[in-house]
């Protein structure tokens, strides 16, 4: 009886394919893990330079002016807060592989819409602001026109989108800009020598508790357009599914640190300076502060640190504010670059034609941002607590949703906070 075939037989033309199986499939993991890193890196940083706009800086110096060490707590419970709202917005829009309105439009018809009006409202707004502090740091850096400055660096960022690998070029800009922040802003804390030993002991035992400036943190680090800046990039990058919560979680939290240390850094960079008795230029305290601590390069490290600021703010609101009026499968490349080209173009130019204050600005739209945060972050939590059919069998865990619950609570206030200086606008 003949010996049996050492494998089975296959069919002519077979075993060439059969052979190379193993191999490309480990090269093609690799390059999948490669991508996948170079994505949540790119949505880490689109979300976090989101946050550390023109507002940020502005809001950070305010508070260490009137605080001082004591703004260390408030930082600290911000942060805490923030990285638990964030985990339940960035894992649910993750896992269920939908936009924020998709969603809401999912749990009740036309809600979605809703949401993504009130967004488009204050990304508008705050866009403009954006463009005009990209004008403010070219003004530092340069001595140029403001106005001349803001458009410039409008068409850098409509250049970005522009190109013919948009979302790469985006990715890897928000990254270098970002560290570019931090690196500098970390370089005038070092020079302006502040307190850390006592910035340390009011983070545990705080001189001074200051609820309204925990909830002006929040609002400002994942108000409006914020939260959801690198959530919807993960989606469009195809990372989506229980199969990739590890990645958003680690993207979402830090997401959020990046944003922590920035603000760190800042407050210490500027206490420093207002712990000597240094009194800051009330027209423009950071600027004042930097320059005091490193003289005329301070204020082109200043200069600098606002415009790249400004320019990713420009960047990631134009980005997520489009992305609530279009479609992740209907809306084409083209569209959708045209789109935010031309959403660029116009708060560009209400800005060069209105000219009106940042501040007023950013106060009108801080009031849409209060609005929308409760909305929004409550709609993905009833998505997390009751609508089990949109996370794709996802079971998700209890313990995170009653941290994200309690955390919204406190966003509820920040809304019942922002309706006032609305009223005080236009009285």
């Amino acid at each position: 009886m003949a010996n049996p075939p050492l494998k089975p037989p296959t069919k002519p033309g077979s075993q060439r394919p059969v052979r190379r199986v193993g191999r490309p499939t480990s090269e093609s993991t690799g390059s999948m893990k490669a991508s996948t890193r170079s994505t949540l890196i790119g949505a880490m940083f689109l979300m976090a330079t989101s946050a550390i706009g023109p507002g940020f800086i502005t809001q950070t110096t305010t508070f260490t002016v009137q605080l001082g060490a004591a703004f260390a707590f408030a930082i600290a419970a911000s942060i805490l807060v923030d990285i638990a709202l964030q985990l339940n917005v960035w894992r649910v829009i993750g896992v269920s592989g939908r936009r924020a309105q998709e969603l809401g439009n999912l749990v009740a018809p036309g809600l979605g819409w809703a949401m993504a009006a009130l967004l488009f409202v204050g990304g508008l707004v705050f866009n403009i602001g954006n463009v005009s502090g990209s004008g403010l740091g070219t003004d530092a850096m340069f001595g140029l026109d403001p106005k001349l400055g803001g458009a410039l660096s409008a068409l850098v960022a409509i250049g970005i989108f522009l190109s013919k690998r948009a979302g790469l070029a985006m990715d890897r800009i928000v990254f270098v800009l970002g560290a570019l922040m931090i690196v500098l802003t970390t370089y005038i804390a070092i020079t302006s020598g502040p307190p850390v030993g006592e910035a340390l002991k009011n983070v545990v035992l705080p001189e001074q508790v200051e609820f309204l400036a925990i909830t002006t943190l929040i609002g400002g680090t994942i108000g409006g357009y914020i939260v959801y800046a690198g959530a919807h990039r993960l989606l469009d990058s195809g990372i989506s599914g229980p199969e990739h919560v590890r990645d958003i979680t680690r993207g979402s939290v830090t997401g959020i640190l990046i944003t922590g240390v920035m603000r760190i850094v800042l407050f210490l960079a500027i206490l420093g300076v207002v712990a000597g008795g240094t009194k800051l230029d009330p027209a423009s305290p950071a600027a004042s502060a930097f320059q005091q601590s490193a003289g005329e390069v301070g204020l082109r490290v200043f200069g600098i640190v606002l415009w790249a600021a400004a320019i990713t703010s420009v960047i990631g609101a134009s980005y997520t504010t489009v992305s609530f009026i279009t479609s992740r499968t209907k809306t084409s490349d083209r569209m959708r670059t045209a789109l935010v080209v031309g959403f660029i173009a116009v708060t560009t130019i209400i800005y060069l034609v209105v000219g009106t204050a940042p501040t007023t600005l950013l106060v009108f739209a801080g009031a849409f941002n209060g609005l929308l945060l409760p909305v929004g972050i409550g709609v993905l939590l009833w998505v997390a607590w009751r609508r089990k059919d949109l996370l794709r069998g996802y079971q998700y865990p209890r313990w995170l949703l009653l941290v994200g619950t309690a955390a919204w609570v406190l966003t509820i206030y920040l809304a019942v906070r922002s309706v006032r200086p609305v009223i005080d606008l236009f009285s």
